[in-house]
């Protein structure tokens, strides 16, 4: 967490390999990722973003992007993980409604539910998730929560949050101040020593 150019979104960049860097080195899983081919390294990450891309295709085919050989009922079950087979057993032609215009037909959370079902039919063991509540109404919001906290179970998570209450219950909360990890620990070491992520989280100023 941090404020608007932190840093966070430069270090999902930097562990997918967007580019790469000149001096130090980023490991993961022990392994210096220079020596992982990015087709393998990405496919060992799932990202779910703020912004939700959509295709033009079915509901069904959008979820399956994520796993190209995933059968429908793996569509499904992911769906059900997501929270998302509710509302898309209620659109015209359920999961073969077609979406188009990256799913202008949906509301701003639906989209985000397809993500994420999108993400866990992927079944990847790291996820990092941007998160993407800002725009969604509160009974939304609570669907989006659930069914992320639902993909977070058995995995590595990267979660850039804009909402301190999504980062309360991680192992290790960083807090990024123009590039630097000036705060790490949990949330009640870091309330204990009454800096950055004290004033944020009490409301001592506000986190854009």
């Amino acid at each position: 967490m941090g404020a608007t150019g932190a840093g966070k979104t430069t270090i999902t960049n930097l562990i997918n390999r967007f580019y790469d860097i000149a001096d130090g080195k980023i490991r993961y899983d022990g392994i210096n990722i220079n020596k992982i081919r990015k087709s393998d390294l990405r496919r060992s990450l799932g990202i779910v973003l703020q912004d939700t891309n959509l295709f033009t295709g079915t509901v069904m085919e959008n979820i399956r992007y994520g796993r190209l050989d995933a059968t429908d009922e793996e569509c499904m079950q992911a769906a059900k993980l997501a929270n998302a087979d509710d509302f898309i057993r209620r659109l015209p032609d359920g999961y073969q409604t077609m979406l188009t215009n990256n799913g202008s037909n949906l509301s701003q959370g639906q989209r985000q539910l397809l993500s994420i079902a999108r993400a866990a039919v992927a079944d990847p063991p790291v996820m990092i998730l941007d998160e993407a509540t800002s725009s969604i109404d509160t009974r939304t919001e609570a669907l989006v929560t659930d069914g992320m906290d639902k993909l977070m179970k058995g995995r590595t998570v990267f979660v850039i949050a804009h909402r301190l209450s999504t980062v309360r219950n991680s192992d290790a909360i960083m807090v990024l101040d123009h590039g630097r990890i000036i705060e790490r620990g949990t949330h009640e070491q870091l309330i204990e020593q009454k800096g950055t992520y004290y004033q944020l989280y009490t409301g001592a100023f506000e986190l854009e």
